[in-house]
């Protein structure tokens, strides 16, 4: 069975950046393509990057497009998100997701593995 673990949240000024990073452990998930969703208080879970197996291919939510980066580093069973020019919108908490399935990206349902999350308060 395979673990993902978060790390990185915190409060963070407009403007800031912040850099989340996910650890994978019981098992390699350099296969599986991966991604970042967050959750505001009384909203739905939402998709914001995902990256495919090898790093070639990465996918944005409009919302964070330009502002976010998502990376990955397989010798390190590893994915980061470099947050830069937060807002306070972007206030959640943040889960990284292995995708195990063959929907879209942004659908929750192709996702087999999630972590426990880490909050993320960006403040006015």
């Amino acid at each position: 069975q395979g673990q993902l673990v978060e790390s990185g949240g915190g409060l963070v000024q407009a403007g800031g950046s912040l850099r989340l990073s996910c650890a994978a452990s019981g098992r390699t998930f350099s296969t599986n393509a991966r991604a970042w969703f967050r959750q505001a208080p009384g909203k739905e879970r939402e998709f914001v990057a995902g990256i495919n197996w090898s790093g070639t291919i990465t996918y944005y939510a409009d919302r964070v497009k330009g502002r976010f980066t998502i990376s990955r580093d397989n010798a390190k069973n590893s994915v980061y998100l470099q947050m830069n020019s937060l807002k306070p919108e972007d206030s959640a908490v943040y889960y990284c997701a292995a995708k195990t399935g063959g929907s879209s990206w942004e659908s929750k349902l192709g996702y087999g593995y999630w972590g426990q999350g880490t909050q993320v308060t960006v403040s006015s």
